[in-house]
């Protein structure tokens, strides 16, 4: 991956993430705390990292009130930390990041810097305002201790997962972190019931049990208005699809497969989860491919000119799942 795209695909991350946080207490703009969130949240090196100073979601989140509440203090300014409630970021518009957020992320992309979550939380840390160390010290850490650890994990080499998984269609994976067991997140991902909570393209699975067998099918209807009420443009034979069990190895593998009874001839599409458990939550690794039907005829000249928009909206639905997934644990 070019540094210019890597950077790019962390701030897209990283700015969903923060301003998904600042939602929850209804702040805009996104500041420097709601940034160092969603790099605890990232399953990149930074994230782990931070991770492993038991730096979890919920710890984060408390500190950063704390330190809020302790700052109006010192201005002689008592009230109750704000009430907090679910990422209304979806239906909600107006956010942007606060100038020091953006220089912070500014920063990490000059001077030869990738940009990437590794730069951004090198330049987190040592953000001259005073608040991410205030923050990092009640989490029993400082800015030294993290950027010495964080040089550390960046000597050690590490496995990039390859783009294409699948040699017959059209695929790509990812990795993403989830703040919950993997028990926890395998009884979200088995229950087909429950798939309208991380798969943004379903409103409800019909007639499904808690648990499925491999090889059975339910029929699933798509979602055609967002959270905020604005209508979605599905196509007629595109609302009702078939969700069919692939694999299921409790509580590592889930493999499912969504095609369109009333478009024959479109293309299937599969996810793959795999489970691992890491320090806080758990560690995803996601496949998605897009299976061509063989009754639709190839095109190999315009395939090729457009594969890099493939590739591109590949990746966009696979940052979705993972988001969603994550999601549904904040």
């Amino acid at each position: 991956m070019s540094t210019l795209s890597e950077a790019a695909r962390t701030s897209h991350a990283l700015s969903l993430t923060a301003m998904e946080e600042a939602s929850r207490v209804g702040q805009r703009p996104a500041d420097i705390d709601h940034l160092l969130i969603a790099l605890v949240l990232t399953e990149q090196i930074p994230g782990q990292v931070l991770r492993s100073f038991s730096m979890t979601l919920d710890s984060v989140r408390q500190a950063v009130a704390e330190q809020h509440l302790d700052q109006l203090a010192a201005l002689g300014i008592q009230t109750a930390a704000p009430e907090t409630g679910t990422i209304v970021f979806h239906e909600t518009d107006g956010y942007e990041w606060s100038d020091r957020a953006l220089g912070v992320l500014t920063r990490a992309s000059k001077h030869g810097k990738r940009g990437n979550a590794a730069a951004v939380l090198r330049e987190l840390v040592g953000e001259p305002s005073g608040m991410i160390e205030a923050i990092l010290a009640r989490c029993d850490t400082t800015p030294a201790a993290v950027t010495a650890r964080l040089d550390e994990a960046e000597r050690t080499p590490t496995h990039t997962p390859r783009r294409t998984v699948r040699g017959d269609a059209l695929s790509g994976s990812s990795e993403a972190f989830v703040p919950a067991s993997p028990e926890q997140v395998w009884e979200l991902l088995a229950d087909p019931s429950r798939m309208p909570e991380w798969e943004p393209s379903l409103e409800h699975v019909g007639g499904a049990p808690a648990t499925m067998n491999v090889g059975e099918i339910r029929t699933a209807t798509a979602r055609t208005a967002r959270a905020d009420g604005k209508a979605i443009r599905v196509k007629p034979d595109f609302i009702t699809q078939h969700v069919e069990l692939l694999a299921r190895e409790e509580p590592r593998l889930i493999e499912w497969r969504f095609t369109f009874p009333e478009a024959p001839l479109s293309n299937a599409r599969c996810i793959r989860v795999e489970l691992e458990p890491a320090a806080g939550g758990t560690h995803l690794r996601l496949a998605l491919a897009w299976e061509r039907n063989p009754s639709r005829a190839r095109r190999p000249i315009p395939g090729g000119l457009m594969r890099p928009l493939y590739r591109f909206a590949l990746w966009l639905q696979l940052s979705q799942l993972g988001g969603g997934i994550a999601r549904a644990f904040r």
